[in-house]
C-alpha cells in the first residue's frame, strides 16, 4: 500500500524554495534556513501526492501551479521551516487558523478573522484578497482564472505538508478476492 503521508512529509522536508522580500521575519537568523537542502522529491512522488488529494484538486496541473506560485514567491515561502518574508511562510497553511504563523506581524483584519484556511477559503482569497477580507495588507491583486487558482491550490497542497483528513482521503481499493474467497 502506498503511504502518501510519509512521502508528503519527506517531500516537504526536502523542498527549499528561494524567495526575496522584506519585513515580517528574520530569515538570516533561522537555523532551519542554514541547513543544506536535501534532494527534492521525484515527479512520481509529487504525482502520487496529487492523486491522493480530494477532488477537484487531484486533477490539478502541478507545473502550472508551480508557475502560478511564481506570483507569490517574492512574498511567501512554502518549505517547512522556511522564513517569513513580506508574507508568512505557507507551510502547513491548510487547517491553520488565519493570522497565527509565529513571528509574523499580521494586519488586524487577519488577526481577527478567526477561521481556518481550507481550499475553498484560499480559492476565494486568491480570487481577490482585498474584497475577501477588507483591511488586510496583502498587495496581490488576485488571480481571476479559476483553473489557475485550482492548479495553485493543488501545488500548495502537495508542497506545503498538507495531509488529507479521513473524510477527504480517497477510499482504499478493496483487495482482489483470492481463490479461497471465490
Amino acid at each position: 500500500m502506498f503511504h502518501f503521508t510519509k512521502i508528503a512529509v519527506a517531500a516537504v522536508s526536502l523542498l527549499t524554495l528561494t524567495a526575496c522580500g522584506q519585513g515580517g521575519g528574520d530569515a538570516a537568523g533561522s537555523s532551519e534556513a542554514a541547513k543544506a537542502p536535501a534532494a527534492q522529491p521525484s515527479d512520481a512522488e509529487r504525482q502520487a501526492l496529487l492523486a491522493a488529494l480530494p477532488a477537484p484538486y487531484n486533477t490539478g496541473d502541478l507545473e502550472n501551479g508551480r508557475r502560478q506560485f511564481g506570483l507569490c514567491r517574492s512574498c511567501h515561502t512554502v518549505a517547512e521551516g522556511g522564513p517569513n518574508l513580506t508574507g508568512p511562510n505557507l507551510h502547513g497553511v491548510f487547517g491553520r487558523t488565519a493570522g497565527t504563523v509565529e513571528g509574523y506581524r499580521y494586519s488586524d483584519a487577519l488577526l481577527a478573522a478567526g477561521f481556518e484556511w481550507d481550499a475553498e477559503r484560499l480559492d476565494a482569497w486568491l480570487a481577490n484578497p482585498r474584497t475577501y477580507l477588507p483591511g488586510n495588507r496583502m498587495t496581490f491583486a488576485g488571480l481571476a482564472d479559476p483553473k489557475k487558482r485550482l492548479d495553485l491550490i493543488a501545488y500548495l497542497k502537495v508542497e506545503s505538508g498538507y495531509a488529507a483528513t479521513a473524510a477527504e482521503a480517497p477510499a482504499p481499493e478493496a483487495p482482489a478476492p483470492t481463490d479461497a474467497e471465490s
